[in-house]
């Protein structure tokens, strides 16, 4: 069995969150996990193929997917806030991706003591060749779904987003 058909029979066979679901249990909760359940075999695809195609991990995909919407660059602390990792994670990123010649530190002219991160034009290169095959899957991943269900399930989600943000934000003026 090939690596890649190895890799497919694991996946199709290995347990994933939404059977930790009863039937007993509220349907909320049984969608809840089928939503994390597929949002982490959607994500591991993307993981594998990054890594088999790229050499590469979703977590320097998403620094340099952050710097190539903000040509100007980015000081550390706001890619640790966009990214959602701590400032030790983007640092150690960052780093290797320097390294590599990717990215380049250029001093903050507003403020000595920071730098601002910007892709260099390798880095782009390298990052929209990614862009365009992670697209690719996405799309891909999707594609069983017709275009009035894809408008109809980005509806729903939205309207569950904006339901679970109106909680947080209530929870955060208590």
């Amino acid at each position: 069995m090939t690596r890649t058909s190895n890799r497919a029979a694991v996946a199709s066979s290995a347990p994933d969150l939404e059977m930790r679901a009863r039937p007993a249990d509220h349907a909320a909760l049984r969608l809840w996990l089928r939503l994390l359940a597929t949002a982490n075999l959607i994500e591991t695809r993307v993981r594998r193929q990054l890594e088999d195609q790229f050499a590469t991990t979703l977590p320097r995909f998403d620094l340099m997917a952050q710097l190539d919407r903000v040509p100007e660059g980015l000081k550390m602390g706001e890619l640790s806030r966009r990214m959602m990792v701590s400032g030790g994670n983007v640092t150690g990123i960052a780093d290797l991706l320097e390294k590599e010649g990717l990215i380049r530190r250029i001093a903050d002219p507003r403020d000595g003591r920071a730098s601002v991160v910007r892709l260099t034009e390798a880095g782009r290169r390298q990052f929209r060749a990614m862009a365009e095959r992670h697209e690719h899957w996405i799309v891909e991943t999707f594609a069983q779904l017709r275009p009035g269900e894809l408008a109809q399930l980005s509806e729903l989600l939205a309207k569950l987003k904006a339901s679970a943000r109106h909680l947080e934000d209530q929870e955060n003026e208590a």
